[in-house]
């Protein structure tokens, strides 16, 4: 290397490190907590999840971005480490190299406790000397733990293993790693808030390299089990969607293996949802209507429009997702009992009105 630009690299390099040097000068005392950063190989999905007695730990911990990686970022926090790692992974460094790099120069770096992920699988996890007891971390196939002010060791080793057991899309297994770390006994000091991210690459949804998943609970007294409800939740009113959407994205570039798999999830979703006996008329609804418009699973479609009509009979939304379905499934007297029933009710629409029309029209 030429001895100008030996120079202008080592000049970077020391505004990189006097930048890091003062952003450590002034952390505060942060989050302690424990977390799974982690990837999906097939898909590309990578994602955090995090519990802590700590207010809205979701806006300090959890960093990520698709195509780069993942962070957490806890105990005696420095929050900028979350996008000054990911901007190293960006510029090619490895997760152990970022560790190495920034607790060179950290002089508060034996409080700290970070994992990081590439978009590799390439993990690392550091846990200070002086981070409070139980604290430390373990390292697996795709995915790194960490926690710190622990019940014990038993609830890093039960996260892992959670992770590792768990089937379905990543942002199920973060959930169910972190119901498994809270069977541990989670955080000695007790429960408060969690988080969920998860990022994707997508030609058509750039906006997913940044969010494809996030999910925040701020203040509760059972946050993981809220987590829990609220991916469910989502997974009827945006997974299912997103899931049809990313399986014409792969059909187009001749990917019909992960095409079918993306259709399978939402498959996987449905089942859950009335497996369970899901009682949220909108989200059975929100499946049944993604299924019916594509044309798939249109039996349990119709299962889940049944169910979410009979517990709000009056919704004529509902009522005209079950007649869709039935129409779709060639039952056009039954789509045309319900779509009338639903224009008594709001006998001024004229989309139900031409609804009815195209089921005696025999219109796809």
């Amino acid at each position: 290397m030429p001895r100008r630009l030996r120079c202008a690299h080592a000049f970077a390099c020391t505004l990189f490190a006097l930048a890091i040097a003062a952003a450590s000068a002034h952390a505060v005392s942060g989050p302690s907590t424990f977390s799974i950063v982690a990837r999906d190989s097939v898909t590309g999905e990578i994602g955090v999840a995090v519990q802590s007695k700590y207010f809205s730990v979701g806006t300090v911990v959890p960093w990520a971005e698709a195509g780069v990686g993942a962070v957490a970022t806890q105990a005696q926090v420095n929050a900028s480490y979350g996008p000054k790692a990911i901007a190293m992974l960006r510029a090619g460094m490895s997760p152990a190299e970022i560790i190495r790099a920034l607790g060179s120069i950290d002089s508060l770096w034996n409080v700290r406790q970070l994992g990081i992920i590439d978009a590799r699988g390439r993990v690392a996890s550091w846990t200070g000397p002086k981070c409070n007891d139980w604290a430390g971390g373990e390292t697996g196939v795709d995915f790194a733990c960490q926690g710190n002010i622990l019940a014990g060791p038993a609830v890093v080793a039960k996260m892992a293993q959670a992770f590792r057991e768990s089937r379905g899309e990543l942002g199920e297994r973060l959930v169910a790693a972190l119901e498994g770390a809270q069977s541990a006994g989670g955080d000695k000091r007790g429960q408060q808030s969690a988080a969920l991210i998860v990022v994707r690459s997508s030609a058509t949804h750039p906006e997913y390299a940044h969010r494809y998943v996030d999910l925040r609970i701020e203040d509760h007294k059972t946050p993981i089990t809220e987590l829990r409800r609220l991916w469910r939740i989502h997974q009827g009113f945006h997974g299912a969607g997103a899931h049809m959407e990313l399986a014409a994205e792969y059909d187009a570039a001749g990917r019909a293996d992960l095409a079918a798999r993306e259709r399978e999830r939402v498959h996987e979703i449905l089942l859950s949802a009335l497996q369970r006996s899901e009682r949220d008329a909108s989200m059975l609804n929100g499946l049944a209507w993604t299924c019916a418009t594509h044309g798939i699973e249109l039996a349990d479609a119709a299962r889940a429009a049944e169910r979410a009509a009979a517990i709000e009979p009056r919704s004529t939304d509902i009522l005209d997702t079950l007649a869709e379905v039935y129409y779709r499934m060639g039952k056009t007297k039954e789509a045309i009992a319900t779509e009338t029933r639903a224009a008594a009710i709001d006998p001024k629409s004229q989309y139900l009105k031409d609804q009815i029309a195209r089921f005696k029209g025999g219109k796809r």
